[in-house]
């Protein structure tokens, strides 16, 4: 199961573990057991610390639990968790085995005082990118807290199971057998939603704080490459963000971060922030800005929060990114995570055998359908226009698979369903105006990106497109106001410009600063 560099990997990493680490397996005959048993018994022969039992009873088969001789812990993994489950394994074994976990003091302060019975189920698939913080946000909270169940669930291994309860995105998670969210979540929105006075101290922590020089709204490359050049010239720089690391979160493959040959969205989201925090940088997570005021006659600019909070600072760079662009279809919203997707790394899994759609024949499109086609039964590729817009050498890979059909010119004009989930697609011939219909139970959506600029409406300038209409030093048309990365005008919407952006718009306003008032 391990080749011989990540077995040396993991037994250094194992080294850290401080107390016993019991792993019972509940097993059957099928080969998934046994390459199950295969990969624990290697991890059990990597510390004198970890013993391995095979007569567990769990239901789902396979599976194991990892517990700590004397504790009350309750954690389990259902399937093998190896892809990008696998980190997560490796911090469950280091923190059953007594390794302490980084996050803050009082974030484990918060969840060893939760008080009642919380049994959570996660629902993961192996290629999915957002699954891993989920799950290791649970199992954290597991093995902190005895009121924590949590059991992670490869549902492509237990495919009836995912029927049954019809999950169709991941991850999906169920607290005490019912829904409590689907998507990427971290362990702080996990508890804010848990403690549901956690955002109202949050918010009153916020309105306590000074001004900023600098305050970035928004986590994302171009946000964090402002809030470093800001931080780095002394002055104090605070970050208001959704959630940290934006849109690279959904990003699977990255090949073209100069001087990073290949990395995956949410390590290089994780490397920015962990960058950010080496300075003297104010991160507020899960703050999304709800207004902004602009200064007058000197003052300070003012951002106030969907929290309730607001902040104030002498110079404000905006960099809120982008999310993807819906259809706006009948049926769209009604079957969101029950047939329609927007990420097809994460959810293809599920619809392994299954019909599905693409919407949309740019790169993202069609290397959507490429990957799909490997897993499902059929990919039908919708594209509006009258041919695609693809890279060649992805067109010639698409029109080589002998399971994908290309329809173009075509308008999608609903979506399909039997009232719990999608079983198929309406589109319009452009050329013809007559309506078909496409039995399916999946649709991805690929269409593009659209700005995080609804808050802003009426307060700033806009392009047509809703962008940040920025000028070559990110300046907005409201001194003291800056803007950088996807949001903006700037054309190419890619990781590396944002992040060339951000630092511009950042030494931009050190610059507002120095001319309009001494930073403090």
């Amino acid at each position: 199961m391990l080749d011989a560099t990540l077995k040396t990997q993991l037994k250094a990493y194992l080294e850290r573990v401080t107390q016993p680490i019991e792993i019972v397996a509940s097993l059957d005959d099928g080969a998934k057991s046994r390459e199950l048993r295969d990969l624990l018994v290697e991890i059990a022969g990597l510390s004198n610390l970890i013993t391995l039992r095979e007569d567990g009873s769990d239901a789902r088969r396979p599976s194991f639990s990892l517990n700590r001789p004397g504790a009350d812990i309750s954690l389990r993994f259902a399937g093998i968790p190896m892809g990008h489950e696998f980190t997560s394994l490796v911090l469950a074994l280091l923190q059953v085995g007594g390794h302490p976990s980084k996050a803050g003091a009082e974030v484990i302060e918060q969840i060893s005082a939760l008080k009642g019975k919380f049994n959570f189920e996660t629902y993961f698939s192996l290629s999915c990118q957002n699954c891993p913080d989920v799950v290791q946000a649970l199992n954290l909270m597991a093995v902190l807290n005895p009121n924590v169940r949590h059991v992670a669930i490869d549902g492509a291994l237990f495919q009836a199971e995912v029927d049954s309860r019809k999950v169709m995105a991941v991850p999906s998670v169920y607290l005490n057998g019912e829904v409590f969210g689907q998507g990427r979540m971290g362990l702080e929105e996990i508890l804010a939603k848990l403690d549901t006075s956690a955002g109202e101290r949050q918010a009153e922590k916020i309105n306590a704080k000074d001004a900023f020089d600098v305050l970035v709204v928004g986590g994302g490359p171009a946000g964090a490459a402002a809030a470093i050049y800001a931080a780095r010239k002394g002055i104090r720089t605070g970050v208001a963000a959704e959630r940290f690391g934006g849109q690279v979160l959904d990003t699977m493959a990255i090949e073209n971060f100069i001087s990073v040959q290949e990395t995956e969205g949410p390590k290089l989201a994780m490397a920015l922030e962990e960058h950010v925090k080496q300075y003297d940088v104010d991160i507020m997570n899960l703050q999304r800005g709800e207004a902004l005021i602009p200064a007058t006659d000197g003052g300070l600019h003012e951002v106030r929060l969907a929290s309730g909070a607001s902040l104030k600072a002498k110079a404000v760079i905006l960099a809120t990114g982008a999310r993807w662009r819906e259809m706006n279809v009948p049926g769209e919203k009604e079957y969101r995570s029950r047939g329609v997707a927007y990420c097809p790394h994460c959810d293809g899994p599920l619809f392994k055998g299954k019909r599905v759609a693409v919407i949309g024949g740019g790169n993202s499109g069609v290397e959507a359908a490429i990957d799909l086609a490997g897993i499902v039964a059929h990919v039908t590729l919708i594209e509006f226009d009258s041919q695609l817009r693809a890279d060649a050498v992805l067109q010639r890979k698409l029109h080589s698979l002998p399971n994908v059909k290309v329809i173009t010119s075509a308008l999608t004009t609903e979506v399909l369903g039997d009232g719990e989930k999608v079983n198929g697609l309406r589109y319009k011939d452009r050329n013809s105006d007559e309506l078909h219909d496409i039995a399916l139970e999946g649709i991805f959506v690929q269409i593009g990106l659209l700005p995080n600029t609804d808050w802003l409406k009426g307060t700033l300038e806009l392009s047509p497109r809703g962008e940040i209409i920025v000028d070559a030093r990110g300046q907005t048309n409201l001194p003291g106001v800056f803007a950088a990365g996807d949001v903006t005008t700037v054309p190419y919407k890619q990781i590396v410009i944002a992040v060339g952006e951000g630092a511009k718009a950042s030494l931009a306003a050190f610059d507002h600063l120095i001319r309009t008032s001494a930073p403090a």
